[in-house]
């Protein structure tokens, strides 16, 4: 059963329903014949590779105290499935490179190593306080998932994966996606949001079962 996940690795709801989507699936007598794919998504696309303050961006889009607000809950939610949320790290900056180089490793390293990238960038973001923007730090990353240092430093430098966040971006307006984390299974249903573990598992077991007969 495969299950596209519309993200971006600069949105903390899209770490948090990561998380409890693994979580979800190791109770699932049915997890290895998930194919989890991570699609494109951009929450900020007008912001630019360099650095600038996350906490006056949040709050000039959501409104005064905003940030702060987010801050509180998500760090709690985080606590609960192991995420660090470092909110006075993070900084504002382009997701785009990072993306499009997800989309680089999977083509070149299958699904796998695509995951454990989605998952460094989301680390690097909300708990180092990385730029997912700076190619040297991206390269690095690809290496540690497995990439040559060499075919990295040139997919990063050439955008490598950018028509795949193109076409990721083009299929979740089909798909009617404005919002993210978000879970279409088998190109039908849509799961929207960082579901609780409970209601995700209860929600795959039902599709899978419509779609295969079985719980």
């Amino acid at each position: 059963m495969r299950i596209d996940v519309w993200s971006d690795v600069v949105c903390p709801w899209c770490y948090l329903g990561k998380k409890r989507l693994e979580e979800a699936v190791a109770g699932l007598d049915f997890a290895d014949e998930l194919q989890i794919r991570w699609r494109a998504f951009q929450l900020d696309p007008t912001a630019t590779a360099e650095p600038t303050d996350l906490e006056a961006a949040i709050d000039r889009k959501y409104g005064p105290g905003a940030f702060r607000s987010m801050s509180r809950r998500l760090g709690a939610l985080g606590r609960e499935v192991g995420i660090d949320y470092r909110f006075d790290l993070a900084q504002r900056v382009t997701s785009l490179p990072a993306l499009a180089l997800v989309a680089w490793v999977e083509a070149s390293l299958g699904l796998d190593a695509a995951d454990a990238l989605h998952e460094r960038l989301f680390r690097a973001y909300f708990s180092e306080g990385a730029s997912i923007a700076d190619p040297a730090n991206l390269v690095d990353w690809a290496v540690e998932v497995g990439a040559d240092r060499e075919l990295a430093g040139e997919a990063v430098a050439t955008g490598a994966g950018r028509d795949q966040v193109v076409a990721d971006l083009r299929a979740a307006a089909e798909h009617q996606i404005t919002g993210v984390p978000a879970f279409v299974i088998e190109d039908v249903h849509l799961i929207p949001g960082a579901q609780d573990v409970d209601t995700m598992r209860t929600l795959l077991a039902r599709i899978h079962a419509r779609s295969y007969g079985a719980a």
